[in-house]
């Protein structure tokens, strides 16, 4: 026996009207900061750069998979395109990953052959970037539902927090003449932007490897089966995620040899305890009944239902 969710509402327009216009600030952001990063000889901006090139990506993936996951289910794809958005954030997290470790290496050699640069337009188009990140990621967050769009998200946070911080690097070289802070900076971005990725791609690792939803409790969720009246035990217990926010269960449950009409609210039962305490809508539970010799009576004879099935003959002896 099994119960389906019904869809969840969408959104999606809203949704794309956002990623649209992040797509178009962050190209011509990501433009303007890179000839400002070779001007001013900046490997901060240029990692800016960089790092921009990346949310124009993630964006650009996160708006597809917004739109694959609007597509209905059909015979091929019978969860339809939930996993989209745990995909591409998935690609997001490990791009950013490896960027992060080229703009570490860019920045070590910083360290040991410094390269003056130019403070005031460092900070002028940072401030730009300050503005236009914050924007785009106020805008993310009221659409942020799933692992995907939270990417997307945290992508654009971190830029803002990462600009901010080449503001202020740039008034400390304006300041002392240091020109190590540059890199320096640099390297601070970098690990910020491994620190975020890794836990994203923890996460989207787990649902494409079908693993037990973080937060969720096995023990817990066997527990709360059991306690229906009419449970006898669970086994072979399943639960996995379909999307970031879509969970499903599958397992056997043990009951009493009883009519499948009684059988039916033990089953509502258990969806009502799965739906209401551990957020779980799709099921897919399988009945077991427990044998005569386990309950010590039957509801029928095995030997008798086999001689009511065998043909009657009616003759004499000669």
């Amino acid at each position: 026996m099994h119960v389906h969710a019904a869809p969840a509402g969408r959104g999606a327009d809203r949704t794309k009207a956002v990623l649209r216009f992040s797509l178009v600030a962050t190209l011509v952001y990501v433009v303007v900061t890179f000839v400002a990063g070779l001007r001013a000889h900046s490997l901060a901006l240029l990692s800016e750069a960089g790092h921009n090139v990346s949310d124009f990506l993630t964006l650009l993936l996160s708006f597809a998979a917004v739109y694959f996951q609007t597509r209905p289910a059909d015979s091929s794809r019978t969860f339809g395109y939930q996993r989209a958005g745990v995909l591409a954030a998935f690609v997001n997290a490990a791009s950013l990953i490896v960027i992060s470790l080229w703009i570490a290496v860019e920045a070590i050699h910083r360290l040991s052959a410094p390269v003056a640069v130019h403070p005031k337009l460092m900070m002028y188009v940072a401030a730009a970037g300050v503005l236009m990140n914050g924007v785009i990621a106020i805008l993310l967050w009221g659409v942020a539902r799933d692992v995907n769009l939270r990417s997307a998200f945290l992508h654009m946070a971190g830029d803002t927090l990462s600009t901010a911080a080449v503001i202020a690097g740039g008034a400390g070289i304006l300041l002392t003449g240091q020109n190590w802070i540059d890199p320096v900076l640099s390297l601070l971005i970098a690990g910020f932007i491994l620190w975020s990725s890794i836990g994203i791609v923890r996460e989207t690792l787990n649902i494409l490897l079908e693993g037990t939803p973080h937060g969720v409790s096995l023990s817990e969720i066997r527990a709360g089966m059991e306690a229906v009246e009419g449970v006898v035990n669970v086994h072979d217990l399943h639960v996995w995620s379909l999307g970031s926010h879509s969970r499903a269960l599958a397992c056997h449950v043990t009951i009493a040899d009883i009519p499948p009409s009684e059988s039916v609210f033990i089953l509502s039962k258990l969806n009502h305890v799965l739906q209401d305490h551990f957020h779980i809508s799709h099921t897919t539970i399988q009945f077991e009944h427990i044998g005569c010799g386990e309950l010590d009576v039957c509801v029928i004879s095995m030997e008798k239902l086999a001689g009511e099935a065998a043909p009657s003959h009616h003759g004499h002896m000669h």
